[in-house]
């Protein structure tokens, strides 16, 4: 039985973005999810589905970025920017009538978020963070563009599952066989016979030829905005993106945050495991 309703909506710049929705009939305010860099709206899929149902009952939309997943991939890839990737948001969110959503956003997608507290707070109900906070540590920074230029080409879905584990298995060391397969089906798809990674190659191109010699500018006036809103950040045991000292900087911005630590897992957790989709459910309210 299928849980869940595809959408292609239209951009103002003609592309068109892959959206998923699950629970289109449950009441209440929208959850919106943003995936990061290089993955599309399956990375939600597991978390959606528990959501969309009792005991949550919620209207789950996810998005995939232009350029990831079944998203169209933009004849230009200088738009391949978090502002234009934000604005994109805005523009799912008026094309299904949505005035205020929670959202959930990895990595990428909670930078986007950063942006919109800028722009547009008000569609803002709350947030969830995972991974990701107002300074990027640049040892993440640069293992994520390490990886991408180092990328092995599986030969068949179960050999993409064990060239990720082997590359992030030491992060990720509470992960079953079934959930490295789980992450493989996620991040490549088959295409003329062969398995390739699911996004456009210039997204990578671009990060890869990104100058990481000095720090990225920190985000703490957009952060202290998003603030406003309830927030929880999720934290990979394991990350080296997002420090525990960043994170008490940010319970020092915001005293309320809420701050879950994702057990045995790096960058990016994954949100349906262990009792992350409980915290996150209770948090969503």
């Amino acid at each position: 039985m299928t849980c869940y309703r595809d959408h292609f909506i239209q951009v103002p710049d003609g592309l068109s973005l892959h959206v998923r929705e699950y629970g289109g009939e449950n009441p209440g305010i929208p959850v919106v999810c943003l995936p990061g860099l290089t993955r599309n709206l399956l990375d939600f899929e597991d978390l959606a589905l528990i959501l969309s149902k009792p005991l949550w009952n919620r209207r789950v939309i996810s998005i995939s970025s232009r350029g990831r997943g079944l998203s169209g991939r933009d004849p230009d890839p200088s738009r391949y920017t978090i502002p234009v990737e934000a604005m994109d948001v805005i523009a799912v969110l008026d094309h299904m009538n949505i005035e205020r959503a929670a959202f959930i956003g990895t990595s990428r997608g909670g930078l986007i978020l950063h942006v919109l507290a800028m722009t547009h707070l008000t569609r803002i109900e709350r947030a969830v963070l995972n991974d990701i906070g107002p300074v990027l540590e640049l040892e993440g920074l640069r293992q994520i563009q390490a990886y991408l230029g180092g990328r092995a080409t599986p030969t068949d879905f179960d050999d993409a599952a064990r060239i990720l584990q082997r590359v992030h298995g030491h992060e990720f060391t509470d992960l079953t066989d079934e959930d490295w397969r789980c992450m493989a089906r996620a991040l490549y798809r088959k295409t003329d016979g062969k398995i390739v990674a699911d996004y456009d190659p210039e997204i990578a191109r671009q990060f890869r030829t990104a100058d990481l010699s000095q720090p990225l500018p920190a985000l703490w006036p957009q952060f202290d905005l998003l603030a406003e809103k309830p927030l929880l950040v999720v934290r990979g045991e394991h990350s080296r993106l997002l420090s525990r000292e960043t994170v008490k900087e940010m319970a020092a911005h915001k005293p309320d945050l809420a701050i879950v630590e994702a057990q045995g897992q790096g960058h990016a957790p994954l949100l349906h495991l262990g009792p992350l989709p409980e915290q996150i459910g209770s948090f969503l309210g």
